[in-house]
């Protein structure tokens, strides 16, 4: 059997909480990709063209710094990754997270939590900050606090088994 992590980006929790039944239900390891700087709810605001998300977001070559912990990605075959969706995209933290390790020959599935915008270029848009040969697979939007069993639903459904 392969070893799975899943990781995520969380600003305000909600991912946080889906990506934890995830490795509960894929008996998986869990790791957080935290930024440097927590973002403020004064930062999440989308409305306000000058706050640190529309910023980044608006620069795609920002890489917002993350605590420099280590995930030991060399020591697993599938990933996980979740992250709220920010202006159709990920987050530019992300990027800074696929950028810091080698997915070389790895499986990453993407999880998203989305307020109503689905995944758009979120896949070609991070297909750049790794290897060619690293596979993605979009995975599900899982809002609205989906319950365990529709979480276990969809990762049973996918073309990849851990």
């Amino acid at each position: 059997m392969s070893k799975t992590l899943v990781a995520y980006f969380s600003a305000t929790g909600i991912t946080k909480a889906v990506a934890k039944d995830i490795a509960e239900i894929v008996k998986g390891d869990i790791y957080e990709i935290k930024p440097e700087i927590p973002y403020t709810n004064a930062d999440l605001n989308w409305m306000d063209k000058s706050s640190r998300s529309t910023v980044e977001m608006d620069d795609k070559s920002s890489r917002p710094a993350i605590v420099n912990d280590n995930a030991k990605i060399e020591n697993y075959d599938t990933i996980y990754l979740g992250f709220p969706i920010w202006w159709y995209v990920a987050p530019t933290i992300v990027n800074t997270f696929l950028e810091k390790y080698d997915f070389s020959n790895k499986k990453i599935i993407l999880f998203a939590t989305s307020g109503g915008s689905g995944f758009g270029g979120t896949i070609e848009y991070l297909k750049k900050s790794v290897s060619d040969s690293t596979e993605f697979i979009e995975g599900k939007l899982l809002n609205y606090s989906p319950s365990k069993e529709e979480i276990k639903e969809w990762i049973d459904s996918l073309p990849v088994k851990v």
